[in-house]
């Protein structure tokens, strides 16, 4: 629906306070108040008076030497109360439970981490190992299929930031890892926004292979990753791609349930 189709709010204050909300929330760095007015078609007199409520409130921040307006603090404790009731967790279990019981193999969902991933929920197939990959466990991004399908996603540029050098590819053995530097990290993502899903090949646990695929908001911006865990000679290399393509589906339907719908 678009601005000139948007049926009359009876609360329109209350509504464009929420769109500002959401307009600065979706942009990387602070907007001016004209531009606000504009982007979202409202009077730059109501936008002035709404963006001085939220000021006062900590909802909004104002950039005086910029003359731009950024998110305030207290959107910032927004965000962290919606970390502390685990929501992720909540709506993504029951998700990989109903994955695990179609495929019999084990699920998990784990989020970045610095350039770690912390893995969040843990769904063990019946009849199949333990796995390192438990919750609050963290492992090195790179080496995980999780890993990889949320770096996958993110913007090159912020790839880069989190390994900037040699010394940012962590190994879990003494073996060398086969993804040890940037170049050869950046490739290997490469294949995977192509396929649109990750791999590993027991990088984490000797015989074990994983496929994922990453979880994302409304904006595309990756904030989890769903996979699949198995016994490589179990599950012969022709076969992943039909796991993958579950994992897939999972993690899309954990996408919408975040966001509650998509927008057209």
């Amino acid at each position: 629906m678009t601005n000139t189709e948007r049926k009359p709010s009876k609360v329109p204050a209350a509504e464009n306070t929420l769109r500002i909300l959401k307009l600065l929330s979706s942009k990387r760095g602070p907007l001016a108040a004209s531009t606000i007015a504009t982007t979202l078609e409202l009077p730059r007199s109501s936008v002035y008076h709404l963006l001085g409520v939220m000021e006062q409130s900590g909802f909004v921040m104002h950039l005086h030497e910029e003359q731009r307006y950024g998110l305030g603090v207290a959107a910032f404790e927004l965000s962290s109360a919606y970390s502390r009731q685990e929501p992720l967790s909540r709506l993504g279990r029951p998700l990989l439970a109903a994955l695990v019981d179609k495929l019999g193999e084990s699920a998990h969902l784990a989020v970045l981490h610095g350039r770690d991933v912390l893995y969040i929920v843990e769904e063990r197939a019946k009849h199949r190992p333990s796995l390192v990959t438990d919750v609050g466990v963290r492992l090195p991004s790179h080496l995980t299929a999780t890993g990889r399908a949320i770096l996958a996603a993110l913007p090159k540029s912020q790839v880069r930031a989190l390994y900037p050098n040699a010394a940012a590819f962590s190994s879990l053995t003494e073996v060398p890892a086969p993804i040890a530097k940037y170049s050869t990290l950046s490739a290997h993502l490469d294949q995977v926004r192509l396929r649109g899903y990750s791999t590993e090949n027991g990088e984490i646990s000797d015989g074990f292979g994983s496929v994922a695929a990453a979880v994302t908001d409304h904006l595309g911006w990756p904030v989890a990753a769903v996979a699949v865990t198995f016994l490589e000679e179990k599950v012969p290399a022709e076969k992943w791609p039909d796991l993958a393509a579950h994992v897939i589906k999972v993690a899309g339907e954990l996408s919408v349930r975040i966001y509650g719908r998509r927008e057209g």
